[in-house]
């Protein structure tokens, strides 16, 4: 077997492993170097004795990705103010064909899926994204089976306990919400921003301690409204902020420059027409390659 057939093997299924990877870890940049790692290993494998390439990979960059959790554990607890998932910058009709592809890599999803534990987040990943046998994600943790049916039954439970009933939102109607917001904060319309925002919206800000930032969630329509005039209207009026409408983690999204230099991207998660969360990244660490673009897969 020759080096080129493992590059060819791995590039064929880059965008799952990808997928996998980012979705354990909520961070593209640590997923690229997850990625790098597990080629160098895969490398050096026999693809003579490799049997289902898919799930021997899927298993590797697994492994390697929790692996990096337990490493940056300590980063995490350091950390000033929330922590926030990576934006990850996708073509529009990246995931919009596949529902669920394209609910697990949504902001919401992701802040979810971080109220798990590693193995739990790792098991529901492989189990509910990509359909993983049990018998294979067991493989991969170093588990027995029922320990892994439990883990995936918890974990499940965990994540529809909290995920709110809402009607799948029309990607016209995000979109249109999404437009809506962001003319009423940039024009200082608080009233429309307030017709816009459910009662209890939130306002979760990841600025790592390195800008400036609430380091708390801002809670309530009314101060999450005073929250935006004063982010894009005032600084607006007195800087050269631009606001642009770009797609990330298959929903559209805010993008703030200052004199060409990003400011921060902005998602938005809508439930029954009103916006409850607003997401706003500012972490210049997690901006450093948001503009690259990413290719997932199921």
């Amino acid at each position: 077997m020759t080096t080129d057939e493992h590059a060819e093997r791995f590039t064929l299924l880059r965008p799952l492993l990808f997928t996998i990877v980012y979705e354990i870890l909520g961070s593209a940049t640590e997923s690229d170097d997850v990625l790098q790692d597990s080629y160098l290993r895969w490398a050096q494998v026999d693809l003579a004795k490799i049997h289902d390439t898919r799930s021997y990979l899927a298993r590797l960059v697994t492994r390697q990705a929790l692996n990096a959790v337990r490493a940056g554990a300590r980063r995490r607890e350091d950390y000033i103010g929330p922590w926030l998932p990576e934006p990850l910058l996708l073509d529009e009709k990246e995931a919009s064909a596949d529902l669920i592809l394209a609910e697990s890599v949504t902001m919401a999803m992701l802040v979810l899926l971080e109220t798990l534990s590693p193995d739990e987040r790792a098991v529901f990943v492989l189990r509910e994204v990509f359909d993983f046998g049990y018998d294979e994600i067991a493989a991969t943790l170093g588990k027995s089976v029922m320990t892994v049916r439990q883990v995936a039954h918890r974990a499940r439970s965990h994540v529809h306990a909290r995920r709110k009933r809402f009607e799948p939102v029309d990607a016209a109607e995000i979109a249109q919400i999404t437009q809506q917001f962001m003319t009423a904060a940039t024009t200082g319309d608080t009233q429309g921003l307030l017709a816009l925002l459910a009662p209890d919206a939130t306002w979760t800000a990841d600025s790592g301690g390195k800008v400036t930032a609430a380091r708390r969630p801002v809670v309530g329509a009314e101060k999450v409204a005073a929250a935006l005039v004063n982010i894009f209207h005032r600084r607006r009026r007195t800087s050269d902020v631009r606001i642009e409408m770009v797609n990330y983690n298959n929903t559209p999204a805010m993008v703030a420059y200052s004199g060409g230099h990003l400011e921060g991207v902005f998602l938005i998660e809508i439930l029954d027409g009103k916006i409850a969360n607003v997401y706003a990244i500012r972490n210049p660490d997690k901006l450093a390659t948001v503009a690259v673009p990413r290719r997932i897969s199921r």
